[in-house]
């Protein structure tokens, strides 16, 4: 295997011209810092919930107990937001189709079980170490991988951005003329000042409606008893439904568990850093692991690293793990306000596409780098096969009616995503196809 270049160290402050310690911007601008990444996460993981029934509030909550939860268990090394998964909506879907409170629990019980999995693929790694695990996942798998989950975002934000383009291109604009054109703080934070001037022409336009804020209690407890796992056996137990949801959504626990890994790549690709390599891809796959569980528990969608978050990274080059968290720290904080939550739910629809055009895209873009960096040589049919196989399985799937590829197993279906198909064909194709350069650096 091709050994991937993301290891530079740098004892300095600032690496890749990226700003590694926040504290020397103080504290407000900390806040303000942190405060983006809880914009940038909010649209995505508010809406898993608004699709599925799942609680908001909960949501908010453990979107931010659980990225602090996985900074502890990585050693805050990690500038990760973990945020609502899409990849088990799915298995949401399955159990409970019509959003049904009573459903939706034994969900979470399968989420549980697939948080379980994440566990013990984890503990393989500390067993038997991240370099063979990693021997199945080389640049020609993760690139492919971290461009086709940018793409695939991409039809979210076109169809966000498309309730009013003005108000997209408004925010797109903003966010170029800061990101390349603006000092100092400006230049940090283009992603909250273009939500700000879109938002700010929102309301100039009458295109707000503030009927939720005005509806919204400013103090609201974000746990509903209904909701929790706990609340299953309550009472009445559905055996033969708690054993679907285990058998129906734990399979994509392989898949996120993928991508997971694409996104590890991704951010230390970014930053400079091998974050699989320190804090250790067993940390990192535990945390949030361990995040899914705890969240699932109690009634909040599975978590997985946010994507949008690290599109922010790459945008402001400010790589501290400390400002992830006091962002963390907002999402709980607004977990206990319904009124605050509401204020910025009412950000315009478009406004949060805008940015995701732009987020999304730089994650497929950070795949794209992971691929050049590495020098993955194209003139090579193998690495062509397998890049192709990769983005069109991914893709094409993904934006097929069907959205997934479902077999029968018996009496069970299984449903595999997009992601999930064209990922598991790229690591078993890697797997067979020889790589004879790489067999003539092992002699």
């Amino acid at each position: 295997m091709s050994k991937q270049k993301l290891n530079k160290p740098d004892s300095s402050s600032e690496n890749f011209d990226g700003i590694m310690d926040a504290r020397q911007l103080g504290t407000p601008k900390m806040v303000v810092l942190g405060a983006q990444h809880m914009f940038a996460m909010f649209g995505a993981t508010v809406l898993v919930p608004a699709i599925t029934g799942l609680d908001i509030s909960t949501t908010l909550l453990f979107a931010g107990l659980c990225t602090l939860l996985f900074h502890f268990l990585s050693q805050g090394k990690v500038p990760v937001f973990l945020g609502s998964s899409f990849a088990f909506l799915a298995g949401y879907w399955a159990i409970a189709p019509n959003g049904e409170a009573d459903l939706l629990r034994y969900a979470s019980f399968g989420i549980v079980f697939a948080g379980l999995v994440y566990l013990l693929v984890a503990a393989l790694i500390k067993a038997f170490g991240a370099e063979k695990v990693m021997g199945f996942f080389p640049p020609i798998v993760t690139g492919p991988i971290v461009i086709a989950i940018g793409l695939n975002l991409s039809s979210v934000a076109i169809g966000m951005a498309s309730d009013k383009w003005w108000l997209a291109l408004l925010a797109i604009t903003v966010i170029i003329i800061c990101n390349i054109w603006g000092k100092k703080m400006m230049k940090i934070i283009p992603i909250i000042i273009g939500i700000a001037v879109a938002y700010f022409a929102a309301i100039v336009t009458g295109n707000v409606d503030w009927s939720p804020v005005s509806e919204a209690a400013w103090i609201g407890l974000p746990l509903a008893w209904d909701y929790t796992v706990f609340s299953i056996f309550a009472g009445p137990v559905n055996t033969g439904l708690l054993l679907t949801a285990v058998i129906t959504i734990t399979p994509i626990a392989f898949a996120t568990i993928v991508e997971h890994i694409g996104d590890m790549s991704a951010i230390s690709s970014s930053v400079g850093k091998n974050y699989i390599k320190d804090p250790g891809l067993h940390r990192t796959i535990t945390g949030d692991g361990l995040a899914s569980i705890v969240a699932a528990l109690f009634g909040a969608p599975a978590n997985t690293t946010y994507s949008e978050n690290v599109g922010v990274l790459n945008l402001t080059r400010v790589y501290d793990p400390r400002v992830i968290r006091i962002g963390a720290l907002f999402a709980i904080a607004f977990a206990f306000s319904p009124k605050l939550g509401a204020v910025i739910s009412c950000i315009p629809v478009a406004a949060m596409g805008g940015v995701s055009l732009i987020l999304f895209g730089m994650i497929a873009a950070v795949g794209v780098r992971n691929i050049v960096e590495n020098q993955v040589d194209f003139k090579k049919s193998r690495n062509v096969i397998i890049a192709a196989l990769i983005l069109v399985l991914s893709i094409g799937i993904h934006f097929s009616d069907a959205g997934a590829i479902a077999f029968n197993i018996g009496e069970m279906t299984i449903s595999l995503s997009g992601l999930a198909t064209g990922a598991l064909v790229g690591i078993i194709v890697n797997a067979i196809l020889p790589d004879k350069d790489k067999k003539k650096e092992d002699a």
